[in-house]
């Protein structure tokens, strides 16, 4: 082998050798992860130690996780389970995946509780309203055509067999799991972060969001904003120190078209067919299972404040409301919500909460598969 020959096999040896060592290095903390999914945006940020080629392989088991949610759920794609079943024969039983089964069954548990506030069978009048995978214009629908697909709607039109995995469509409802399938997907790159290990993290799925140990992977809490639009632009009301636990928000001022200067919200009431009109800007709820929040979220989202806040109260569940009041904004909690962060951090954030008037029904559906307070 000649000299030059030598010199370069000696290089690239040299260069394996040190990208390796480069490899196994911890990175400096915390690291985050981030990428496009469902139509929004992922964030997995990490306070533990970590090499590059760690990092790595948990990139691709977060991806792993997203996609499988992905290939389950979506609306938007043809070859998605959900889209399947949407196309089954009406009244046919059809054997689905544990994961659909267990979303479809989170659905059902808070559209009974919430006196169908939240609907999966309104994707009927999501599409028809512009909002979803039918590629429908920005316009005001004729009432004949509300009227015609809210007959459809309803969760009677949905029988489940939870213990066999098997679902059927009653009527010729498609079935839309946007306001709780990417609840169901931060869980489950939370759970995969924990399987392998990871004790310090964050998971930020378009807003919906899980953390776990510190964000300084010794004491310090996560702080998660709670947004409101101003100028415009969103910008954080109040900012919520979080360990081990969810949140999930739903706000109507996102995603919306205007006709003729109104203001038509991406969030339909699946008891009128048509977008939600109050007062109410957005709802944030804090549970262990992060597939509840967001259905919860959705839900109160569609009843308004008083409704909406009637029903945190009888339930337990931990929600603070923030509610448009002439040019500025009103903080209102449920004293779940309270009781969760203590009443002296929420009197100095300056919220407002809202006194169980409601002694007589405390049964609460924020509990966890376990039987555990979702708080």
């Amino acid at each position: 082998m000649s000299l030059s020959k030598r010199y370069l096999a000696s290089l690239i040896m040299l260069l394996a050798i040190l990208l390796a060592g480069c490899s196994k290095q911890k990175l400096e903390t915390p690291v985050t992860l981030q990428g496009d999914i469902f139509g929004t945006f992922y964030q997995v940020t990490i306070a533990d130690p970590i090499t590059a080629e760690r990092r790595d392989a948990l990139e691709q088991g977060i991806l792993d996780e997203l996609e499988a949610v992905d290939a389950s759920m979506s609306t938007y794609r043809d070859d998605a389970e959900l889209v399947a079943f949407s196309k089954a024969p009406v009244g046919e039983w059809q054997t689905l995946s544990a994961p659909l089964i267990h979303v479809l069954d989170i659905a059902r548990s808070v559209g009974e509780a919430s006196g169908g506030a939240f609907d999966v069978t309104v994707g009927g009048l999501v599409n028809l309203w512009s909002f979803g995978p039918e590629a429908r214009p920005e316009e005001v629908p004729e009432d004949s055509l509300i009227e015609q697909r809210l007959a459809e709607v309803g969760m009677d039109t949905l029988e489940l067999d939870v213990e066999t995995k098997r679902a059927r469509r009653l009527k010729d409802v498609f079935v839309d799991l946007s306001g709780v399938a990417k609840g169901y997907a931060t869980d489950q790159v939370a759970a995969y972060l924990a399987d392998q290990g990871v004790e310090n993290y964050l998971v930020n799925l378009g807003g919906e969001v899980k953390v776990d140990g510190h964000r300084d992977g010794e004491s310090e809490s996560w702080r998660i904003g709670v947004e409101v639009p101003r100028n415009g632009r969103p910008q954080a009301e109040h900012v919520l120190p979080l360990e081990d636990i969810s949140v999930a928000t739903s706000g109507d001022y996102r995603n919306y078209f205007e006709v003729d200067g109104h203001r038509y919200s991406h969030t339909i009431d699946p008891r009128t067919g048509r977008p939600i009109q109050h007062r109410l800007a957005s709802v944030t709820i804090i549970d262990p299972s992060n597939a509840r929040a967001d259905a919860w979220a959705t839900a109160m989202t569609v009843l308004g404040e008083q409704e909406g806040m009637t029903l945190a109260r009888r339930h337990d569940l931990a929600v603070l409301m923030l509610v448009r009041q002439g040019d500025g904004w009103q903080s209102l909690a449920s004293p779940a919500f309270a009781a969760y962060f203590g009443r002296a951090m929420v009197d100095k954030m300056g919220i407002e909460v809202a006194e169980d008037a409601d002694n007589g029904n405390n049964e609460s559906i924020a509990e966890g598969e376990d039987g555990e307070k979702g708080n």
